[in-house]
């Protein structure tokens, strides 16, 4: 029962943890705007959420035990995400390629995004948990 519960929620918990990786990445782009020779990166998010879903549903990444002491093995969505440079919306002096109201206008919008999931899922939650109780 309890399987069948975390598989609902599957989809919503690799979209939060890539959310979360691309804050970090974008997050690492703002704090290198100064950086000489700094190039900004990003990964293209519906193609990287498509791949984890693809594999979910395939299971062909799934590890072999071949020791009774393995640990399970299993592919996270963030293992999937390929880092891209960005292209250079204006040349710098000095070989920094980072936009800042590029960057900050991306992380604004995942941070939303991050955050409707989270509302999204616990309102799902929720309506769980108040079926359970019969109300």
């Amino acid at each position: 029962m309890i399987d069948k519960i975390a598989k609902h929620f599957n989809f919503q918990q690799q979209a939060l943890g890539l959310r979360s990786y691309r804050n970090e990445v974008l997050a690492s782009n703002i704090a290198n705007s100064e950086t000489p020779y700094y190039k900004s990166v990003d990964f293209d998010f519906n193609k990287t959420l498509a791949q984890a879903e693809l594999l979910q549903k395939k299971e062909s990444m799934s590890m072999e035990k071949t020791h009774q002491s393995h640990l399970q093995g299993k592919v996270r969505a963030v293992s999937l995400a390929e880092l891209q440079y960005r292209r250079e919306v204006q040349p710098s002096i000095d070989g920094n390629t980072v936009d800042m109201d590029l960057e900050r206008t991306q992380f604004t919008d995942n941070s939303m995004r991050y955050q409707t999931t989270l509302t999204f899922l616990n309102r799902r939650i929720s309506g769980l948990s108040d079926a359970i109780k019969g109300q």
